[in-house]
């Protein structure tokens, strides 16, 4: 049985949800944020260390200010009713991507990074303003300006993930069946589980049902 220590998961469908049920993708970025805590929760029960969550891509930004800017008060409001809730529950928050939001998000997310930062039953990692490019570009670049081998080891070792072991498993929902510039480095021997359902959709049991599926998988890694 193969062990996991490490899922990531590709939120796709939120706007579409709350298009087709409220005619408001806003509506649906709050649906999809009550499956993320439900997530959570099994992840904590089965044990896995590290969850990292595609929040918003360095693609994201073309969408309208009015959403963007609702994604922000959410993750806001996420950030400043949870945290504490994150404190009991033991859980650590990473954020992985480049950290240039607004002051007011960037206060919190430090604030939130600070008060979590020894704790250890699980990990979350949330993809903030990440494109995973410019990630391994921005690494080769300081590599270079410190005149270090250009090496896997050393690029892995300097990757916003660093010190955080690749996915087992990646979920992408939304029945849309690309990668959109997530961990494309880190993913190179990920088992990858794409779900028709919309984000807000998925559940607790449809989380199970991959994770049974991958414990059972024969992982071959390039051998017979």
């Amino acid at each position: 049985m193969n062990s996991l220590n490490h899922v990531a998961i590709i939120m796709d469908g939120n706007g579409r949800w709350g298009i087709k049920h409220y005619n408001s993708r806003n509506k649906g970025h709050r649906a999809g944020l009550e499956v993320v805590e439900k997530i959570i929760n099994v992840s904590l029960k089965k044990k896995i260390s590290y969850l990292t969550l595609y929040a918003f891509s360095t693609e994201n930004w073309k969408r309208p200010k009015k959403e963007i800017n609702y994604l922000f008060k959410l993750l806001e409001t996420f950030l400043k009713n949870q945290i504490s809730d994150l404190e009991k529950k033991n859980i650590k928050l990473k954020i992985i991507g480049k950290k240039k939001l607004t002051p007011k998000l960037n206060k919190l997310i430090l604030l939130s990074e600070k008060k979590t930062e020894n704790n250890s039953s699980l990990q979350i990692n949330l993809a903030l303003n990440y494109g995973s490019k410019s990630e391994i570009i921005h690494t080769i670049k300081y590599l270079n300006k410190k005149n270090k081998i250009i090496s896997e080891k050393n690029i892995s070792n300097n990757l916003y993930t660093k010190k955080i072991p690749d996915p087992e498993i990646l979920i992408r929902t939304g029945n849309t069946k690309r990668l959109s510039n997530f961990l494309l480095w880190q993913l190179a021997y990920t088992e990858i589980f794409f779900e028709k359902k919309l984000w807000p959709d998925f559940n607790e049991k449809d989380f199970n049902k991959i994770i049974n599926k991958f414990l059972n998988l024969k992982r071959n890694f390039g051998s017979i």
